[in-house]
């Protein structure tokens, strides 16, 4: 029996199986294209009327078989070529291009859950305006909203940004970045706020570490772990109204891995793992001091 025909007749909320089953016959039938995107998660949540997880598990399954390629938040799935094999692994892609798309799912559950680590807020904040936006408008209407981010002590000497030559001091590189870890952090709460005049129970909090990031992590709802290395390099920055030049990174341009609780047992691991880790320098080395004031 088809899917198709099983979801029409009712028979029970469809599997990951049947899912997989169903758009692998489209795809060998020809009804689905080489190199043609097939259906988004959310139009295959809406036709089959099961939750996303089923989706992302039925994609794995059909990526494990070779019939498509990407799939994940930020890349779309497109039919394989027939002569594909094996597992075809999603491409890493840019922060700035893989994070809002993923942060806006995370937003689509009743009780949202993000953690981050990160040098500053800015591409976090960045990612968030739209699923805020939207429940703003109430476009979407969670239940609760807990955002925790952790982020550098302002006290602590960063390993980056830092000066690359004498022209500037180490104390303007710092208080530079002090800056923007703060303008960036207020804006984060006070969209909170806003949120919560709409009866929305929303908690964002942020902590200190004192430690330099060297990647940021973002967790989504406990079942995604979004990586990304923290590449420095040498760079012109205004400091104080004078350009400068400073060992920073861009973390937009940082290219972001994405692991799935169902997409896999190393995914799995690694997103568990993730969360533990998270979890454990929460409750331990994480600091209620932060002073969002220069």
């Amino acid at each position: 029996m088809t899917l198709e025909h099983h979801a029409v007749n009712g028979a029970g909320t469809p599997s990951p199986d049947q899912v997989a089953d169903a758009l692998a016959e489209r795809i060998r039938s020809g009804r689905l294209k080489e190199g043609e995107r097939i259906p988004t998660q959310g139009q295959l949540v809406e036709e089959f009327k099961v939750e996303r997880r089923t989706v992302r598990q039925a994609q794995a399954l059909l990526r494990q078989a070779g019939l498509i390629t990407g799939g994940g938040k930020g890349a779309p799935a497109r039919v394989a070529s027939p002569h594909a094999q094996g597992v075809v692994p999603e491409e890493p892609q840019e922060t700035v291009a893989v994070l809002g798309p993923r942060v806006i799912e995370a937003f689509e559950v009743q009780d949202v859950r993000i953690d981050a680590i990160c040098l500053t807020t800015e591409t976090l904040n960045q990612a968030l305006a739209e699923p805020l936006r939207r429940v703003q408008a109430r476009q979407i209407t969670p239940q609760s909203i807990r955002i925790r981010v952790l982020v550098p002590a302002r006290s602590l000497s960063l390993a980056f940004p830092r000066p690359a030559e004498d022209s500037v001091t180490e104390d303007a590189v710092h208080e530079h970045w002090l800056t923007l870890r703060n303008r960036y952090g207020s804006e984060l709460l006070k969209r909170a706020r806003e949120i919560t005049s709409r009866g929305i129970d929303v908690d964002v909090t942020l902590r200190t570490l004192p430690v330099t990031p060297i990647a940021k992590l973002y967790l989504l709802n406990g079942s995604e772990a979004l990586f990304a290395f923290y590449n420095v390099a040498r760079r012109e920055e205004q400091i104080a109204g004078t350009p400068s030049a400073i060992y920073d990174t861009l973390g937009a341009e940082s290219m972001l891995f994405p692991f799935e609780l169902h997409a896999g047992r190393r995914d799995e691991a690694f997103v568990q793992q993730s969360q533990a880790w998270f979890d454990s320098l929460w409750g331990t080395l994480a600091e209620d001091n932060i002073e969002l004031s220069s």
